[in-house]
Protein backbone atom coordinates (compact mmCIF):
# COMPACT_ATOMS: atom_id res chain seq x y z
CA UNK A 1 0.00 0.00 0.00
CA UNK A 2 2.80 2.48 0.77
CA UNK A 3 4.35 2.33 -2.61
CA UNK A 4 0.77 2.43 -4.09
CA UNK A 5 0.65 5.80 -2.88
CA UNK A 6 4.43 6.58 -2.82
CA UNK A 7 3.42 6.62 -7.00
CA UNK A 8 0.58 8.80 -6.55
CA UNK A 9 2.68 11.12 -4.00
CA UNK A 10 5.51 10.63 -6.16
CA UNK A 11 7.31 11.20 -2.76
CA UNK A 12 8.73 8.57 -0.65
CA UNK A 13 5.80 7.35 1.57
CA UNK A 14 5.62 5.60 4.90
CA UNK A 15 2.49 3.55 5.84
CA UNK A 16 1.71 2.41 9.20
CA UNK A 17 -0.83 0.78 10.85
CA UNK A 18 -0.49 1.44 14.72
CA UNK A 19 -3.91 0.70 16.21
CA UNK A 20 -6.39 -1.63 16.46
CA UNK A 21 -9.84 -1.46 18.88
CA UNK A 22 -12.80 -3.71 19.06
CA UNK A 23 -15.99 -1.61 19.87
CA UNK A 24 -18.95 -2.45 21.33
CA UNK A 25 -22.26 -2.59 19.18
CA UNK A 26 -24.27 -0.40 20.99
CA UNK A 27 -21.42 2.42 20.52
CA UNK A 28 -21.08 1.68 16.83
CA UNK A 29 -23.93 3.74 15.17
CA UNK A 30 -23.38 6.75 17.44
CA UNK A 31 -19.49 6.67 16.64
CA UNK A 32 -20.21 6.55 12.57
CA UNK A 33 -23.17 9.25 12.98
CA UNK A 34 -20.16 11.05 15.17
CA UNK A 35 -17.61 10.91 12.49
CA UNK A 36 -19.53 11.36 9.47
CA UNK A 37 -20.98 14.97 10.69
CA UNK A 38 -16.72 15.81 10.25
CA UNK A 39 -15.54 13.66 7.80
CA UNK A 40 -16.16 12.82 4.19
CA UNK A 41 -16.79 8.73 4.23
CA UNK A 42 -15.54 6.04 1.48
CA UNK A 43 -17.57 2.82 1.75
CA UNK A 44 -16.09 -0.52 0.40
CA UNK A 45 -17.84 -3.81 1.26
CA UNK A 46 -15.53 -7.02 1.97
CA UNK A 47 -17.27 -10.01 -0.41
CA UNK A 48 -16.57 -13.65 -1.01
CA UNK A 49 -16.25 -15.97 1.79
CA UNK A 50 -16.90 -13.26 4.18
CA UNK A 51 -18.87 -10.79 3.85
CA UNK A 52 -18.31 -6.90 5.58
CA UNK A 53 -17.99 -3.44 5.34
CA UNK A 54 -14.97 -0.65 5.66
CA UNK A 55 -15.16 2.98 6.13
CA UNK A 56 -12.61 5.35 5.79
CA UNK A 57 -13.01 9.15 6.83
CA UNK A 58 -11.55 11.61 6.03
CA UNK A 59 -11.94 15.10 7.34
CA UNK A 60 -11.20 18.61 5.96
CA UNK A 61 -7.86 18.50 7.12
CA UNK A 62 -6.65 15.49 5.57
CA UNK A 63 -8.55 16.81 2.51
CA UNK A 64 -6.38 19.74 2.38
CA UNK A 65 -2.80 17.81 2.75
CA UNK A 66 -3.77 14.74 0.57
CA UNK A 67 -4.70 17.41 -2.31
CA UNK A 68 -0.94 18.79 -1.62
CA UNK A 69 0.63 15.57 -1.48
CA UNK A 70 -0.70 13.75 -4.25
CA UNK A 71 -2.73 16.78 -6.12
CA UNK A 72 -0.17 19.56 -6.06
CA UNK A 73 -3.82 21.23 -5.29
CA UNK A 74 -3.61 24.26 -2.87
CA UNK A 75 -6.99 24.25 -1.17
CA UNK A 76 -8.92 25.17 2.15
CA UNK A 77 -10.42 22.61 4.35
CA UNK A 78 -13.60 22.04 3.24
CA UNK A 79 -15.93 19.06 3.24
CA UNK A 80 -16.57 19.77 0.13
CA UNK A 81 -14.92 18.04 -2.90
CA UNK A 82 -14.11 18.53 -6.32
CA UNK A 83 -14.21 15.39 -8.58
CA UNK A 84 -10.49 14.93 -8.79
CA UNK A 85 -10.19 15.28 -5.29
CA UNK A 86 -13.31 12.47 -4.71
CA UNK A 87 -11.57 10.41 -6.92
CA UNK A 88 -8.40 10.57 -4.99
CA UNK A 89 -9.86 9.46 -1.66
CA UNK A 90 -11.70 6.63 -3.59
CA UNK A 91 -8.08 5.67 -4.77
CA UNK A 92 -6.58 5.76 -1.18
CA UNK A 93 -9.34 4.14 0.22
CA UNK A 94 -8.91 1.39 -2.20
CA UNK A 95 -5.18 0.57 -1.51
CA UNK A 96 -5.99 0.53 2.14
CA UNK A 97 -8.94 -1.56 2.62
CA UNK A 98 -7.35 -3.81 -0.95
CA UNK A 99 -4.05 -4.49 1.07
CA UNK A 100 -6.04 -5.09 4.59
CA UNK A 101 -8.67 -7.46 2.89
CA UNK A 102 -5.54 -9.26 1.03
CA UNK A 103 -3.50 -9.90 4.32
CA UNK A 104 -6.72 -10.99 5.83
CA UNK A 105 -7.38 -13.51 3.38
CA UNK A 106 -3.80 -14.97 3.90
CA UNK A 107 -4.23 -15.03 7.27
CA UNK A 108 -7.62 -16.39 7.29
CA UNK A 109 -6.92 -18.22 4.27
CA UNK A 110 -10.07 -17.11 3.15
CA UNK A 111 -11.35 -16.03 -0.46
CA UNK A 112 -12.37 -12.88 -0.20
CA UNK A 113 -12.11 -9.55 -1.76
CA UNK A 114 -13.00 -5.82 -1.84
CA UNK A 115 -15.44 -4.12 -3.97
CA UNK A 116 -14.66 -1.12 -5.52
CA UNK A 117 -14.86 1.82 -3.06
CA UNK A 118 -18.12 4.65 -3.19
CA UNK A 119 -18.78 7.79 -1.89
CA UNK A 120 -22.41 7.16 -0.01
CA UNK A 121 -24.65 10.25 0.47
CA UNK A 122 -27.25 10.06 3.17
CA UNK A 123 -26.96 8.57 6.76
CA UNK A 124 -24.40 5.97 6.54
CA UNK A 125 -25.17 4.12 9.77
CA UNK A 126 -28.96 3.16 8.68
CA UNK A 127 -27.07 0.98 5.65
CA UNK A 128 -24.66 -0.77 8.28
CA UNK A 129 -28.12 -2.31 10.30
CA UNK A 130 -27.88 -5.32 8.38
CA UNK A 131 -24.09 -5.87 9.75
CA UNK A 132 -25.65 -5.06 13.57
CA UNK A 133 -27.59 -8.23 15.74
CA UNK A 134 -30.51 -7.37 17.02
CA UNK A 135 -29.60 -8.68 20.44
CA UNK A 136 -26.95 -6.53 22.56
CA UNK A 137 -24.37 -9.25 20.98
CA UNK A 138 -20.53 -7.72 19.74
CA UNK A 139 -20.01 -7.99 15.93
CA UNK A 140 -16.29 -7.78 15.34
CA UNK A 141 -15.95 -4.35 14.22
CA UNK A 142 -12.29 -2.85 14.36
CA UNK A 143 -11.14 0.99 14.54
CA UNK A 144 -7.50 1.30 12.67
CA UNK A 145 -5.62 4.68 12.29
CA UNK A 146 -3.14 4.68 8.98
CA UNK A 147 -0.75 6.96 8.74
CA UNK A 148 0.51 8.23 5.68
CA UNK A 149 3.57 10.07 5.58
CA UNK A 150 5.40 12.15 3.33
CA UNK A 151 9.00 13.86 3.94
CA UNK A 152 6.91 17.26 5.21
CA UNK A 153 3.81 15.95 5.98
CA UNK A 154 1.85 13.24 7.82
CA UNK A 155 -2.30 12.41 8.29
CA UNK A 156 -4.08 10.06 10.30
CA UNK A 157 -6.69 8.39 8.21
CA UNK A 158 -9.52 6.53 10.83
CA UNK A 159 -10.49 3.44 8.90
CA UNK A 160 -13.56 0.97 10.49
CA UNK A 161 -14.05 -2.45 9.70
CA UNK A 162 -16.99 -3.74 10.19
CA UNK A 163 -18.15 -7.88 9.97
CA UNK A 164 -21.56 -9.51 10.80
CA UNK A 165 -22.21 -12.20 13.43
CA UNK A 166 -21.87 -14.91 10.64
CA UNK A 167 -18.56 -13.68 9.41
CA UNK A 168 -17.46 -13.20 13.07
CA UNK A 169 -18.77 -17.00 13.71
CA UNK A 170 -16.54 -18.39 10.66
CA UNK A 171 -13.66 -16.37 11.95
CA UNK A 172 -13.60 -17.98 15.27
CA UNK A 173 -13.86 -21.24 13.54
CA UNK A 174 -11.09 -20.70 11.40
CA UNK A 175 -8.44 -19.35 14.54
CA UNK A 176 -9.38 -21.84 16.99
CA UNK A 177 -8.59 -24.39 14.11
CA UNK A 178 -5.00 -23.29 13.57
CA UNK A 179 -2.22 -25.52 15.17
CA UNK A 180 -0.45 -22.28 16.75
CA UNK A 181 1.90 -24.60 18.41
CA UNK A 182 2.45 -27.21 15.47
CA UNK A 183 2.16 -30.66 16.07
CA UNK A 184 6.17 -31.25 16.77
CA UNK A 185 5.63 -30.36 20.87
CA UNK A 186 7.26 -32.83 22.89
CA UNK A 187 4.93 -34.64 26.13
Amino acid sequence: AADSFAAIAQERVLLEVPNIDLLMSDDILRKVREYQSRHVPIQSDIRGDFNGTTLMFFSGQHIQRLSRVCLRMQTDESLVLSELQESLLLEISNIITGALVTQLANILKANIYGAPPVAPRGDIADTMQSLLPEQMLQPLIFSVITQFSDKDNTVELPLMLFFDRVTFQKILEIIRSYDFLGSQMSA
